[in-house]
């Protein structure tokens, strides 16, 4: 029998608190300075530093929730979407935004400070993570992985790992959020590696086929669909806020499909780096085939799955100012809600909601109407104005290329330190968006050309999610990584510049005009 003592907690109360935090998977001291400093730094510029000249007492308010935000975002000292639910909640006790008077009250404005919560783009992003959960639950993932590997005869690296680009495109359109994409294909991506044997050549093979399957390539993907990355909705947000609305899922992926072809460049000089040209696949595409036949036919639940999202996303793509027919007027959330309605038809899918509800990403979904909320009250408050022109000083007469250029490498720096693409975003986007009117850019293509290249932040393995998953592979280790890293972002530098910007200009959204019609009413 055990004692009372036994089942005693052990330890003082922080040794129960660092216990608690271990026990939950993250570092305790990392957690507790991240903790504590964000509320000091949050208490600091609400009540004791002086408010600069020229920023409104409400500014200073969301200033103090975005370092607040920030801090807990990079050092996940609260749970992403536990922090993104809270900046309302901080909006309202600090009046960042101005509260309102109704029937002779003032009252907290609550549909402002929960707009992040009703923007359209956030139930858009709600379906697809509910499609993606139903998908997993299928294992459906999976059978696309192995069918594109065994339609495509992958027996060598080079071909295994443009197949695997082949899967991100496909995944990109059914999986949003690259993290998600990224735990979605680690075990195929394990599972092919561990079909390379142990000499020095074959440990190369293996970093470069995780580093550009579950990192590179997940991230152009992503930038290239509308709801496969998180940062694209916040700026489409950014974009209808001040005016420009109508952009559709289409209008999307021709703004963005040259980033695919990035991934030519990154695996060329992926291939030199690692030397894996000729490098074979141990029981080459005979292993992959016998493991894709191992799954057997698809289910009459994959058909289904798959038959309702090619419609959903056909209703997509007839929206409003559709280039193939106009059927509707409705916000792609809309859709995204018609389509909830439909997946969850009873008889369609053999799952309970607690299967579905377990393998739904809700923290990200919080999070994203979190950091859409603070981009929002940085623009009413005046934040964004008075950061932009702090910055704006630094760029002042600078051509657009150049500027942009300083902003890029200003990007990557300020990346070093973050983990969360939407993080950065929410603070980032806002900022661009209102420099481009005293720079008399563009403020979509100077807003795209700048916090894109913020995507492909591949110097240390913690400025990505995915990145994170992928170094818990084993395979290669952060000096790997940052040597192949800095090359491909110069790579994304140059290719934003060289190649992003004449497109945009060709599709009429020149960087260097800022009075260019906005096409897409």
């Amino acid at each position: 029998m055990s004692s009372a003592s036994d089942a005693a907690p052990s330890g003082g109360f922080v040794d129960h608190f660092i216990e608690n935090i271990r026990a939950s998977g993250r570092d305790p001291k990392r957690v507790l300075i991240g903790f504590v400093t964000a509320w000091v730094m949050f208490f600091l510029i609400l009540w004791v530093f002086p408010r600069p000249e020229g920023l409104s007492e409400n500014g200073m308010a969301v200033l103090a929730i975005v370092v607040w935000a920030s801090i807990m975002w990079v050092s996940e000292a609260l749970p992403v979407g536990i922090t993104g639910i809270s900046v309302p909640l901080l909006l309202i006790m600090t009046e960042g935004i101005p509260w309102v008077e109704k029937k002779d009250k003032l009252v907290p404005p609550m549909e402002t400070v929960f707009s992040g919560f009703t923007k359209h783009v956030v139930w858009l992003c709600l379906f697809a993570f509910l499609v993606g959960a139903i998908m997993q639950l299928l294992k459906l993932d999976r059978r696309i992985a192995l069918g594109i590997l065994d339609k495509i005869r992958a027996s060598n690296v080079g071909r295994v790992i443009w197949g695997m680009f082949f899967v991100n495109i496909v995944l990109a359109f059914l999986i949003p959020a690259a993290n998600a994409r990224a735990a979605t294909l680690l075990p195929v991506v394990k599972g092919i590696c561990n079909l390379l044997g142990d000499t020095p050549e074959e440990r190369e093979a293996r970093k470069a086929i995780v580093i550009q399957s579950l990192v590179y390539g997940t991230m152009i993907c992503g930038v290239f669909i509308m709801t496969a990355h998180l940062p694209n909705l916040i700026m489409i947000g950014i974009f209808e806020q001040n005016g420009f609305s109508g952009l559709g899922y289409l209008d999307w992926m021709l703004l963005q499909v040259p980033y695919l072809g990035m991934f030519v460049l990154t695996q060329a000089w992926v291939r030199y780096h690692f030397k894996t040209g000729g490098i074979k696949i141990s029981g080459g595409h005979a292993k992959i085939h016998a493991q894709h036949k191992e799954l057997g036919p698809m289910s009459r639940a994959e058909w289904t799955l798959l038959i309702m999202f090619a419609g959903i996303a056909l209703l997509f793509t007839m929206g409003k100012g559709s280039p193939i027919y106009e059927l509707h007027k409705f916000q792609l959330g809309i859709i995204g809600l018609v389509g909830i309605l439909i997946l969850f038809t009873p008889g369609l899918f053999p799952f309970k909601w607690k299967q579905v509800q377990d393998k739904t990403i809700w923290g990200t979904f919080l999070l994203l109407g979190g950091a859409i909320t603070m981009t929002a009250a940085m623009t009413k408050s005046g934040l964004a104005d008075y950061l932009a022109h702090l910055i704006h000083g630094a760029v002042e007469g600078m051509t657009w290329w150049v500027a942009v250029l300083t902003l890029m490498i200003g990007t990557h720096i300020i990346r070093m330190g973050m983990l969360s693409n939407v993080a950065a975003i929410a603070m980032l986007a806002p900022v661009v968006f209102a420099m481009a009117g005293p720079l008399e850019f563009h403020p979509v293509a100077f807003t795209l050309l700048v916090c894109d290249t913020d995507t492909f932040a591949y110097l240390l393995p913690t400025q990505i999610t995915a990145a994170v998953i992928a170094y818990g592979s084993d395979e290669f280790s952060t000096t790997d990584y940052f040597k192949a890293g800095w090359v491909s972002v110069l790579i994304a530098i140059a290719y934003g510049i060289l190649v992003m910007a004449p497109w945009y200009a060709l599709l009429g959204l020149p960087v260097w005009d800022p009075g260019a019609p906005w096409p897409y009413q």
